[in-house]
């Protein structure tokens, strides 16, 4: 249940992000190796406990239950998406995944801890991003 979750919250993310500013996508599993792959022509599927990921290079087979982390990144570094997009010092205003707002807070820092676990939509002037609070 939780892979698919962030399959679907990745997916969100995808909505937000083009290919141009993340061209790649990096997967993360269990035991820290990365799978790095471009957007370009990129599909995903999942049958079963497998998420086929396929793009112009080629297709990977990841399994879901050792997967831990999907995120964007503009180099193929699995560099925080904290860091990339968001200052966690800055104002921001957080939305649920359906478009509800979830107030606006003087620091994401401030928004980690006050809101509870959950999927949320970050704004920052002019950057958006897709969040996980545990």
């Amino acid at each position: 249940m939780r892979h698919l979750f962030l399959f679907i919250v990745t997916l969100f993310g995808s909505l937000m992000a083009t290919a141009a500013d993340y061209p790649y996508l990096v997967f993360t599993n269990t035991a820290g190796t990365t799978t790095v792959m471009s957007v370009a022509s990129l599909t995903m599927s999942v049958s079963g406990n497998s998420l086929q990921v396929t793009n112009a290079e080629g297709t990977n087979t990841l399994t879901l239950t050792g997967l831990t982390n999907m995120q964007f990144s503009k180099d193929g570094s699995t560099v925080s998406a904290l860091a990339n997009v968001l200052n966690a010092d800055c104002p921001v205003e957080v939305y649920t995944l359906n478009g509800t707002g979830a107030g606006s807070f003087p620091s994401l820092r401030l928004a980690a801890e006050t809101l509870p676990a959950g999927a949320y939509v970050i704004k920052q002037g002019t950057n958006t991003q897709t969040v996980v609070i545990r």
